[in-house]
């Protein structure tokens, strides 16, 4: 990937960028921490591999990516800096936005005031607005994909789903199904053609309402009920919300894309037009040095605080909004899957990271812990399997109740194949005896 070392060790990107921590993993590569070596500035590098965007079939909508990301420059929008590549990788150099996802704050602090949330609201709508200006629209606008630098200024993310106006077909409408379901409007899911910019202000009504009530509009354990509710704006509005708030979120989330409100109508509303505070800047906690998620082994003396597990997790977690594996506790250590293995355990979460950590050392030198944190590991194995790519396993530890986790498991890189192996051989196994099984004593309240 690199091609150089500088003087402290450190990898050198083509000799611009100095490589640093592992800021997270996709489906296609990781997102380093780096160094411009030329201005000094902090970037985030993304690293793509070809061989996993050509099997997945994604090679065109990379290239549609990067189109668009140099098309919209925005000061609500992450930045692209620069674009390289190699015979086998693809790197974007992107902003640097510290503050972490927008997702995170209200996963962990609920809703926010409506104050700070019209100023988060106007910041997005604007850059969602100079998208549309230019053809451009997202299609997976959610709290996942808007960022917060250290000011506190919002940043949207992520344009691998967006569509330009030059894709919309005969009849003027996009026709490809995509987003993400409690977010996206109606219309997409009904098959007959969409409006990209009236779609886009649906997800905008979702994330207002999601910032002022701490949950989603839309969140039914099946999605056809879900989709019902949706075509008929079916969804509480809680008494706390102001009036002018809760009339904005109903313009917004209007079935109707026809008489959904516009963007020149929104911003003339009352709520909208109110004054915006000053928001104080983040307080961030900079990594210690050396403390790179990649270098270090995770140790069962780090202090593990999983997340308490909510309505958001509840939906990303559910296949096909089918919320019932998540509680089928009476069969032990879930099938493997594509998509995951899941149990409920009563161990605490440091148990379960020793227990992870000993099945890797009993691997011997054939996979190690590559990353650590305050939800889990992530485990890759150190050699290559049939197809050329290593298994990499990741395993995050959530809160239900008091005494009782979530641990949900999911391959995150190589062979299928290889990973149901691993599951079914090695990992149950290990794991069967701290499963906590119905039947058994029902946890209390600490």
């Amino acid at each position: 990937m690199e091609d150089g070392v500088a003087a402290d060790g450190k990898s050198v990107l083509q000799g611009r960028y100095e490589l640093g921590r592992v800021l997270g993993h996709g489906n296609f590569g990781r997102v380093h921490a780096a160094r411009d070596l030329r201005t000094g500035r902090g970037v985030a590098v993304k690293v793509v591999a070809k061989d996993k965007l050509e099997r997945a079939g994604m090679a065109e909508q990379i290239k549609r990516e990067i189109a668009v990301m140099k098309m919209v420059s925005h000061p609500n929008i992450v930045e692209l800096h620069e674009v390289m590549a190699t015979r086998s990788k693809i790197y974007l150099a992107l902003e640097l936005v510290r503050g972490g996802e927008l997702f995170s704050r209200i996963a962990r602090e609920g809703r926010v005031r409506e104050d700070v949330a019209r100023r988060y609201f106007r910041q997005l709508v604007s850059a969602v607005d100079f998208c549309h200006g230019r053809g451009v629209f997202h299609r997976d606008l959610k709290l996942e994909n808007l960022l917060l630098d250290e000011a506190g200024n919002l940043k949207v993310a992520d344009f691998g789903l967006s569509a330009l106006a030059g894709h919309a077909r005969s009849d003027g409408l996009l026709h490809t199904a995509c987003g993400t379901p409690s977010y996206v409007a109606p219309e997409v899911l009904g098959g007959k053609g969409y409006d990209g910019a009236k779609a886009d202000l649906w997800s905008c009504g979702v994330i207002l309402y999601v910032l002022l009530v701490g949950s989603l509009p839309f969140h039914e354990d099946n999605l056809m009920v879900m989709y019902r509710k949706m075509q008929r704006g079916e969804f509480l509005r809680p008494p706390w919300v102001s009036a002018d708030a809760r009339k904005l979120i109903g313009g917004l989330l209007d079935p109707n894309p026809s008489t959904r409100i516009t963007v020149a109508r929104l911003v003339e509303t009352p709520w909208y037009q109110k004054p915006l505070p000053v928001l104080p800047p983040l307080n961030l906690k900079e990594p210690a040095p050396g403390a790179t998620p990649d270098a270090r082994r995770a140790s069962s003396d780090d202090k593990l605080e999983p997340e308490v597990l909510n309505a958001f997790h509840l939906i990303s977690l559910a296949e096909g909004f089918d919320l019932s594996p998540l509680f089928d506790q009476g069969r032990g250590v879930g099938r493997p899957s594509a998509g995951g293995v899941r149990f409920v355990t009563r161990e605490a979460a440091s148990s379960v990271v020793s227990r992870l950590e000993s099945l890797v050392t009993g691997r011997g030198a054939n996979m190690r812990v590559t990353k650590s944190g305050s939800r889990g590991v992530r485990m890759e194995a150190a050699s290559r399997g049939r197809t050329g790519a290593r298994l990499a396993v990741a395993a995050e530890i959530f809160s239900m109740a008091p005494s009782v986790l979530l641990v949900d498991v999911k391959k995150d890189g190589g062979d299928t194949m290889e990973y149901r192996s691993f599951c079914s051989e090695e990992l149950r196994p290990a794991l069967k005896d701290i499963v906590w099984a119905s039947g058994e004593d029902t946890p209390r309240a600490a």
